[in-house]
């Protein structure tokens, strides 16, 4: 008789495990939207939101001082640098005090930047230790699922003021993030060379030909993700009465004033 072996092969993007955590992540988006939007404009929606953004910054300080102990750092990986860095916290404040900046950043950036990492990532997000692996995928979902509360149940509209300066704070964070890279030869957020790995940029061109293509995808994206929300409706025009009514109307306290006049 034959043993039967495990296999130690990692798990592979796409394989199982992925899959796994893709479809946990559309359930988890289907169950908040209908939740938010059944609670839309409710004390308990205020409520959880305010505790959900104070669950997500404390675990965002969590991991950003877990990657620099001095046994899981690492200089490529360790620094608070990338996109979805910025986002979970950024996410956490929008949910806590709902500042308009905040919301934009959190529905353009958590909406299509940080699915990036969801839908492609590294093969080895898929195989780390446990302690990663769960603030890795609880972080990058989470801020996938605030931007859906926020605007779908708590009633936060994107508008063309907010796609401005999402926009802008995407510009700014590349322009701050390339020199640091530069000068430690990281590649944080991306911005000096393609990622590491099978990733939508690889169809984009070399540096820095993907980074204009990306800026133009964005562009392109997110003002779909705008126009929606700022459509004005027709609203039909107000019925008046006929004119001979008008008339008549019109008529009769004058007529009731001669009278009176008269007696």
């Amino acid at each position: 008789m034959t043993p039967v072996t495990l296999s130690t092969q990692p798990p592979e993007v796409f394989g199982g495990l992925h899959l796994g955590l893709l479809g946990l992540t559309a359930m988890l988006s289907i169950l908040v939207l209908w939740a938010a939007r059944r609670a839309r404009g409710s004390d308990a929606l205020d409520r959880v939101l305010r505790a959900s953004g104070w669950v997500l910054l404390g675990c965002s300080v969590l991991y950003s001082v877990w990657l620099l102990l001095p046994g899981n750092w690492h200089v490529a990986d360790s620094l608070p640098l990338h996109y979805s860095d910025a986002l979970r916290f950024v996410t956490a404040v929008a949910l806590i005090w709902r500042v308009k900046w905040a919301v934009m950043v959190s529905y353009f950036w958590g909406l299509t930047l940080n699915p990036q990492a969801v839908i492609t990532p590294h093969q080895t997000m898929l195989s780390t230790d446990p302690v990663q692996f769960t603030f890795y995928w609880g972080l990058h979902i989470a801020v996938w699922l605030a931007p859906l509360a926020l605007v779908w149940g708590a009633g936060h509209r994107p508008d063309w003021r907010g796609f401005g300066l999402a926009y802008s704070a995407a510009f700014a964070w590349a322009m701050l993030v390339m020199p640091i890279n530069a000068q430690l030869g990281t590649n944080y957020a991306f911005v000096n060379r393609p990622p590491d790995g099978a990733s939508l940029v690889d169809f984009l061109g070399p540096w820095p030909v993907y980074l204009g293509w990306i800026g133009l995808m964005m562009a392109a994206v997110w003002a779909a993700m705008t126009w929606p929300w700022t459509r004005t409706r027709t609203r039909p025009r107000p019925r008046t009465r006929p004119a001979r009514e008008t008339d008549k109307d019109d008529a009769a306290p004058h007529q009731a004033s001669s009278a009176l006049t008269s007696r």
